[in-house]
């Protein structure tokens, strides 16, 4: 086993490393940008696993990473023959070191020591908080490869491969956990390098994913490491592609994954060549739901397929209500031979991916429900004659449809299913008593209800989700007298 003792006349030897060579634990770095520090490069094999020691070659600008198994080593140079690493916008190169440790043991390179004490130190600290999704290991914020993610705004929904797209052209993004905190989405996003961090946060915070709406707020995160445990439609390790789907949740279909990469991309996405622009959208009407490119939908099936409904109590109706708080439906079937599914046709592929997000794993009707992307392009009318016991409904020219005014203001109002409802339209002879009379003969408790101060909209807080989910579904459209019907939505305030 050949050691490398770091002084001044052994680092001829170095030369001597081929581009592939024998795996070992021990990386040779070349080509690294002159005013590189020490935790840049710890950075780089942090996401594979533990860097026991490293030695910069100031001079010769290269580095020797030494990684804690030779099978992290192996991760690292297999996922970066992929993407090329960069670090302050430079490509560098790594390859495996004909040494198969380092002994650094020379006052040369107590810097780098002390460097690597720390990232060490604080890594097996917060590793030892077991449990927790993300391994914490913190540095100081401004240096750290993680960003935060907030998305303002979201009427549309991100998901992760959008999100891997825009921040891929920063450069190499490595993982990825998405989460919904205080009802917003947030997501935190790891780069090989903190200065691709540090660039795409200068370009993207403040910047609209799509035209008026999904506004990024970035910030860099505390953490230099996420560990990833599962890749699904949640988070994403890019250097594992091996890892399970957990959770029973399947694996993003590589079939829904194409659907969003068409999406995003007639969505005027990925990121404009302009640097630090993103794109707008490509057609301003877009921005409600209507994609102006003749006889194409907005990429991705315009049909969802709802399991799991309570066969007993489900309607086209009540289907028709419940997913028209995420999009225009156009048509429902429940299934005749399996009536505890349905069909459901959205006006386009960006409210059946909202409809999906929000209300899939949901309860109504006491059953929890499941929405997937459907493989069929359209639901069938039955044919003219024949009786399908009322199982398949038409509602494409239904006034009822949220969104049919592009720039309609209920664009802006899109919130997952709460426990609190928003309540429009309400005429002024109508009591607060009255309304919690009404909300809770729909088979709930009305915890709490607070009129806005015109009098003509209210919150009303339901005993659970699953309450105020059947309160809308009933109540929404309900006619109050003089003609007032009453508008119900999920709010994203509480009382």
């Amino acid at each position: 086993m050949s050691n490398v003792i770091a002084n001044g006349s052994d680092r001829k030897k170095f030369k001597a490393d081929k581009m592939d060579g024998a795996p070992s634990r021990v990386l040779h770095i070349r080509k690294l940008p002159s005013e590189v520090t020490e935790t840049e490069v710890i950075a780089l094999g942090l996401p594979f696993g533990k860097v026991t020691n490293i030695l910069m070659l100031k001079g010769k600008n290269q580095a020797f990473l030494e990684l804690a198994s030779e099978e992290a080593a192996v991760t690292m140079v297999k996922y970066y023959t992929t993407v090329t690493p960069h670090l302050r916008n430079h490509p560098i190169y790594i390859q495996y070191s004909n040494h198969k440790e380092l002994k650094t043991d020379s006052a040369l390179n107590q810097r780098a020591q002390a460097v690597l004490q720390a990232v060490t130190a604080v890594q097996s600290a917060s590793n030892s908080l077991s449990g927790s999704a993300v391994s914490e290991s913190s540095m100081t914020s401004t240096q750290s490869p993680v960003l935060r993610i907030i998305i303002d705004n979201m009427y549309y929904p991100v998901t992760l491969d959008v999100l891997h797209q825009i921040f891929s052209k920063f450069g190499a993004v490595l993982k990825i956990i998405t989460f919904t905190k205080n009802n917003q989405f947030q997501a935190l996003l790891q780069y090989a390098d903190p200065v691709n961090a540090q660039q795409a946060k200068l370009t993207l915070d403040g910047q609209n994913i799509y035209n008026a709406c999904c506004t990024l707020r970035i910030d860099f995160s505390k953490l230099v490491n996420l560990n990833v445990k599962y890749n699904n439609d949640k988070s994403r390790d890019y250097t594992r592609p091996d890892l399970p789907a957990g959770d029973g949740q399947p694996s993003l279909d590589p079939a829904i994954a194409a659907a969003f990469a068409k999406e995003s991309s007639l969505l005027g996405l990925p990121v404009a060549a302009v640097p630090g622009a993103l794109s707008p959208l490509a057609m301003s009407s877009a921005a409600a739901g209507r994609v102006a490119i003749p006889g194409v939908h907005s990429g991705g099936s315009i049909v969802l397929l709802v399991s799991n409904l309570n066969d007993e109590m489900v309607t086209p109706q009540s289907l028709f209500t419940l997913f028209g708080v995420y999009g225009d439906v156009q048509r429902v079937k429940i299934l005749y031979n399996k009536k505890d599914s349905a069909l459901i046709q959205m006006a386009d592929g960006n409210q059946a991916q909202l409809a999906m997000s929000h209300l899939n794993g949901q309860k109504m009707y006491g059953k929890i429900i499941r929405v997937t992307l459907s493989k069929h392009q359209a639901v069938q009318l039955p044919r003219e004659g024949l009786d399908d016991q009322g199982l398949t409904k038409d509602f494409g020219n239904s006034p009822l449809h949220r969104f049919k005014k592009p720039g309609s203001k209920n664009f802006q109002n899109i919130f997952p299913p709460s426990a609190t409802l928003h309540l429009s339209n309400i005429p002024s002879s109508i009591s607060e008593e009255e309304l919690r009379t009404l909300f809770s003969n729909s088979g709930g408790i009305v915890k709490a209800f607070k009129f806005f101060q015109d009098h003509k909209m209210a919150l009303l807080q339901m005993g659970s989700v699953e309450e105020a989910i059947q309160a809308l579904i009933e109540l929404h459209n309900y006619n109050l007298g003089d003609n007032h019907h009453l508008r119900v939505s999920f709010s994203k305030s509480t009382i």
